[in-house]
């Protein structure tokens, strides 16, 4: 990582529709109302697949990746703080499902050990349709996908479930010991 300036990266991970986006936006807003600035890093995806066919293919996995760390490296040049809405993991693990394994490039890329800081949010919410899902009666297993995939790595995380306001205030302590100016929630 080269920033200019300290920055803290919050990863926010788990299997589709299980809330990443929500959690991440709902964080950043509380944040930001305490006086952090809180940059989103937003699913690159999502901006990749907006001007082509979704007809993923083992380099178009790896190229959301790197334009994922791309956007995050960006934002982390002028934020102290970012909330990551997926991260190279996601695609890791998207490799995998769909193509069996993961290119040595991308493997490469996933560095959880560059959070600050790793949710893994839950599958305890309805599952919504999108376009650029697929697995709406996988997402235990690949729920348990991420679990091994962070366990393997020896990082901390924590499991994030509940309603949206559950989910933040169990986030929040876990916040306040990387900053200690936080408000209790």
């Amino acid at each position: 990582m080269s920033e200019s300036v300290q920055c803290l990266r919050i990863a926010i991970v788990g299997p589709e529709s299980c809330g990443k986006t929500t959690l991440a936006a709902d964080l950043a807003a509380a944040l930001q109302q305490h006086g952090v600035a809180a940059a989103l890093v937003a699913e690159y995806a999502r901006d990749y697949y907006a001007s082509r066919e979704y007809r993923p293919t083992p380099a178009d996995v790896l190229a959301i990746a790197r334009g994922q760390l791309a956007a995050e490296d960006a934002l982390a040049a002028t934020a102290p703080l970012l909330l990551c809405d997926s991260t190279a993991l996601t695609c890791r693990i998207w490799a995998e499902v769909a193509f069996g394994e993961a290119e040595e490039a991308l493997l490469q890329l996933n560095r959880p050990q560059d959070y600050a800081l790793t949710l893994l949010a839950a599958p305890d919410i309805p599952w919504q349709y999108d376009p650029l899902r697929s697995h709406p009666a996988q997402r235990e297993w690949l729920f348990g996908l991420y679990h091994a995939a962070l366990e393997a790595a020896a990082v901390d995380y924590h499991v994030v479930g509940g309603n949206r306001q559950q989910r933040v205030a169990a986030v929040w302590p876990l916040l306040r010991v990387l900053l200690p100016q936080l408000p209790v929630f």
